[in-house]
């Protein structure tokens, strides 16, 4: 395994490291390893996309082409575009 030397910590950082080592009964060195490990994993969290639960249903159900995908989209908005259009419209009778 490799070694890593981190320069310049202030001395208040590395007291706080040092305790929260003996809290958790770790050595500083995996103390510091898993502060970095969590720091990596929120990262990743952060830089993954949020997906809808439409999208995620789509893929696993009905996985669509590039042009299927264009397709989809141009009717969705036409649904939309005519939907609009009905908007604030009285209802009619349903005799």
């Amino acid at each position: 395994m490799g070694d890593l030397l981190i320069r310049n910590v202030p001395e208040a950082m590395k007291r706080d490291i040092a305790e929260r080592a003996e809290k958790n009964g770790n050595s500083l060195s995996d103390e510091m390893k898993s502060l970095l490990r969590k720091a990596m994993a929120d990262h990743d969290a952060e830089d993954k996309p949020v997906r809808s639960a439409w999208e995620s249903l789509q893929e696993v159900f009905a996985p669509l082409t590039a042009e299927e995908k264009d397709e989809f989209a141009k009717i969705m908005e036409e649904i939309e575009a005519e939907r609009k259009k009905d908007f604030g419209r009285p209802f009619e009778d349903f005799e």
